[in-house]
Order: structure tokens, then C-alpha cells, then sequence
């Protein structure tokens, strides 16, 4: 009996979505919980899984569409086991309450064996590759169908996409293109940083200052814990230092913690320092935070901080990690450039740009040159909250514990 698969609510407040890729052809033969679907949300990319095992009957979408949420997304004719329960479902469709797996995918180490050169596929005609490989696949205008698999089963990884490329023959004819253009729809993730970003500007009064940190005792100190704990398998970055030691500095500074309503007339301090970090992810900008800074650890950041960057970068941050953030930090200097103008992620009253790491010649208290390990960081605030030398100040304390981690060690509760 054909059913029809509902889409469900996906995230608070989400009515529609963007069909990314379809992991399943009609005809297809699924199971239970196998992931039919990538969609993109105005939050993150989400897989949407099978209810039911049977086969594949019609995919109401092509790629890049949108698709309502409480509309059918795809049909199907379930196995018997199922099939009543699936028409149940059909005559009063549920919001599935079983949560989408939001956790970042991760591909297996390729095992080495011998390559047959065929071409890998399942049981069911379906080429054994991730999403992530598959969507390698789709940006390079391969076929994955046709690319030989080298993992276990024939498993398809981008090492081997890309090997398909280059032994792809070149033709000799060469065709030169003027004059061209294209256009596509701003939509999910970059839509919203779009409007967000747009009203921001629009709302808040900015305003940007700029200092420079010699990070020099802070790297010496991270080097020599970084080795100790990859033991532990933690890995441990700058990113915990500096939200700590911002942490500590908010506590002598609860205004920059704090978030103006609308009309400009009540302003709420928060408790909780819910610190927000920029990911330049493949969907777009994300800013998760991490929760409860003001007691945790060094370690507990680190550990925090790396699960958020996993999920950032695979486009699938739960909901609940990018609400409540009361400041933010960007990393621009993990990319390039050492000074930068950010805009207040609202209704934030503050944010911070990071450059990127200097050697550059700096006097001691002897009057002697020396090399030291430089950063230029960039300040925005909200200039109808605070003003030049409250930020003045407290980037003044942020800066000594990070220059001075012994300092921030003894600051800590």
C-alpha cells in the first residue's frame, strides 16, 4: 500500500526548507531510520530518516526546491510489517517526535583493500558513498555512480572522486566562455545571516576598538598542556583561554553581558556568560555558544568548544546550541588578516574579532628588541549600552589575563 511521508516540524518556528539531495532514487528498496534526505533549514543542514522500511514509490521534490513542512516529501509502499501502521499514519499524519540525529557525520578510515575496479554499489543499485562525499561528487559534476569505490564494500570516498577526475581523459578542444553570468536564490542559513546581519546594522549604533595582545607566555603555556592532554583525546586550542579569560572579565563588567529590548527603554544583565564563537561553515555562518562559561574549566571548554566545531562545520548544530548567546568571538585570523570591523550578532551588545598571529619585534622592560607573538583584536559595541572606555577598560582585563595566564589562573573560582 503506497503512503505518503510527511515532512515533520524540523526546528522551532521552521515552516519550510530547501531539498539539498536525495540519497534515495524511486524504486529504491530502504530500511528503517536509513537517511532519505538532506535538507537545509534557516538554521542548519538536517537528514531526514525513514519511518518505515519498504520501497521508494515517488520523490514529490527535485534538488533545490522547497519543501513545506506537514506536506509529503516523498511516497512509499511499506514492507507488511509496517503497513498498517503506515496507513494509520497516512490517515492522521504525526509530527515525528523522534528526534533527527543533528550529530556530524563521520567517515570511516578507508580500510586498504584490493580495488576491483567496478563500480561501487549496494544491494540495491546505490552507489555506497556519505552525503558529504556525494555532495564532493555533485560540485565536481561527477557521477558517483561511475567512480570506483576503495573502501570496505566498495564504499565511494572523496579521495576517490577526485582520482576519478584526474584520470578523466582531456579533450584537446578547448572552449572559451565570455560574457556569462548566473543567478540563485539566497536562501537557509545565508538568507538569515543576511537579514540578521542587515538588521543589526540598521538598529544598533556601532562602534569599533582595536588593541593588540602579545600572546607570547599564553602559546608557551598551551604548547606544553596540548601534548599532555592529546593523551586524554582532548584537543586543546586558544579558544578555551580566551573564553575563560572573557568570562572572568565580565564578571567585573556585567554590562558588556548584558542585551537592550527594542525600543531602547529596559536593559537585562545575564548571569550566565553563553560565549558564541563564528564558524565559516560549508553552509554558511554559524554561531554556536557554549553555555555556563563562568563554571567550567579550561578542559570543559575545550571539549565544549570541539563538539560545536564539529557540528558547525558538518551544517548540523542543534537548535538549542546557537539560542541564548549573551557575547561573541570571531576568529578571522584563522583564515587571514589581523584587524576587522564586526557586526554585533543582536541583540548582543558586543563582539570581537581575532587577527591572526604576528612574530613582530617589540621593545622589553630593558629597552631591548625582541621577537613576540602578536594579535590584533577587533571591538564593536553597542553604542546606545556602552561607550569607548567602558570597552576600553574591559578589553584592558581581558588582555592582561590572556597576556599574563598566570593572572587568570589565580582569578579563577
Amino acid at each position: 500500500m503506497s503512503i505518503d511521508f510527511i515532512l515533520p516540524d524540523i526546528g522551532e518556528g521552521i515552516v519550510e526548507c530547501e531539498l539539498v539531495e536525495w540519497l534515495v532514487k524511486e524504486g529504491d528498496t530502504i530500511v528503517e531510520d536509513q537517511p532519505i534526505a538532506d535538507v537545509m533549514t534557516d538554521k542548519a543542514l538536517v537528514q531526514i530518516p525513514a519511518m518505515h522500511s519498504g520501497v521508494i514509490e515517488k520523490l514529490y521534490y527535485q534538488q533545490g526546491e522547497i519543501a513545506k513542512v506537514h506536506e509529503p516529501l516523498f511516497a512509499m509502499v511499506a514492507d507488511g510489517a509496517n503497513s498498517s501502521a503506515a496507513a494509520a499514519e497516512k490517515v492522521k499524519p504525526e509530527v515525528n517526535d523522534k528526534p533527527v540525529d543533528t550529530a556530524p557525520q563521520v567517515e570511516a578510515k578507508p580500510e586498504v583493500t584490493a580495488n576491483t575496479g567496478k563500480t561501487a554499489k549496494a544491494a540495491n543499485g546505490k552507489a555506497l558513498a556519505s552525503p558529504a562525499v556525494r555532495r564532493v561528487a555533485r560540485e565536481m559534476d561527477v557521477n558517483i555512480h561511475e567512480v570506483s569505490g576503495s573502501g570496505k564494500k566498495g564504499r565511494v570516498y572523496k579521495d576517490d572522486v577526485l582520482a576519478h577526475c584526474q584520470s578523466e581523459p582531456v579533450t584537446s578542444t578547448t572552449f572559451v566562455t565570455t560574457g556569462g553570468k548566473r543567478t540563485e536564490a539566497i536562501r537557509g542559513v545565508k538568507a538569515v545571516m543576511a537579514k540578521a546581519m542587515q538588521e543589526s546594522v540598521s538598529s544598533i549604533p556601532h562602534f569599533t576598538y582595536c588593541e593588540e595582545i602579545d600572546m607570547t607566555e599564553l602559546i608557551a603555556l598551551r604548547k606544553e598542556l596540548k601534548e599532555v592532554y592529546a593523551k586524554q583525546d582532548i584537543k586543546l586550542t586558544m579558544m578555551p583561554f580566551f573564553m575563560k579569560a572573557m568570562s572572568l572579565a565580565l564578571k567585573e563588567f556585567p554590562l558588556i553581558n548584558s542585551q537592550v529590548n527594542d525600543d531602547c527603554s529596559e536593559l537585562t544583565y545575564f548571569d550566565d556568560h553563553n560565549i558564541g564563537m563564528a564558524v565559516d561553515s560549508k553552509v554558511g555562518l554559524l554561531v554556536p555558544n557554549v553555555k555556563h562559561v563562568q563554571v567550567k574549566s579550561i578542559l570543559d571548554l575545550a571539549q565544549d568548544i570541539t563538539r560545536l566545531t564539529n557540528d558547525a562545520r558538518s551544517g548540523r548544530v542543534a537548535t538549542e546550541d546557537l539560542k541564548g548567546g549573551t557575547i561573541t568571538i570571531s576568529n578571522i585570523g584563522a583564515i587571514g588578516g589581523t584587524v576587522a570591523t564586526p557586526i554585533i550578532n543582536k541583540p548582543e551588545t558586543a563582539i570581537v574579532a581575532l587577527g591572526k598571529l604576528q612574530t613582530l619585534p617589540r621593545f622589553n622592560d630593558k629597552g631591548e628588541v625582541e621577537a613576540r607573538s602578536i594579535m590584533q583584536v577587533s571591538w564593536s559595541g553597542d553604542h546606545r549600552i556602552i561607550d569607548g572606555g567602558t570597552i576600553a577598560r574591559f578589553c584592558n582585563l581581558w588582555k592582561s589575563f590572556l597576556e599574563k595566564p598566570s593572572n587568570m589562573l589565580v582569578h579563577m573560582s
